[in-house]
């Protein structure tokens, strides 16, 4: 059985860090793209950041790029998205996510992934 378990989120003033963490089982990791999706009251899922199976292709949305950071520990089976100057429009909750495929490529796409954790909260104060 597929699982990932978020962890990390909290409550947090603007230019504060946070650094989330996604443990995930159930696949074999190392062979796995993941990615970061956030999902704002009343808007749609949208892309963070992804990551391929060895971790030398990194992909951000433009929101985020010089601030977040995607790297992932194979040994552990863990991926981390480091947030660091956060905003208030970064209020969301964050979904770590396994992708489809191969796990070559980092993909921004919803659909080119199949299993997602339960989310955690992330709150920017202003």
């Amino acid at each position: 059985q597929v699982q990932l378990v978020e962890s990390g989120g909290g409550l947090v003033q603007a230019g504060g860090s946070l650094r989330l963490t996604c443990g995930a089982s159930g696949r074999t990791f190392s062979n796995s793209a993941l990615g970061w999706f956030r999902q704002a009251p009343g808007k749609e899922r949208e892309f963070v950041a992804a990551i391929n199976r060895s971790g030398g292709s990194t992909r951000y949305a433009d929101s985020v790029k010089g601030r977040f950071t995607i790297s992932r520990d194979n040994a552990k089976n863990t991926v981390y998205l480091q947030m660091n100057s956060l905003k208030p429009e970064d209020t969301a909750v964050y979904y770590c996510a396994f992708a489809r495929g191969s796990g070559t490529y980092s993909y921004i796409q919803r659909r080119d992934y199949d299993a997602w954790g339960q989310g955690t909260q992330v709150t920017v104060s202003s």
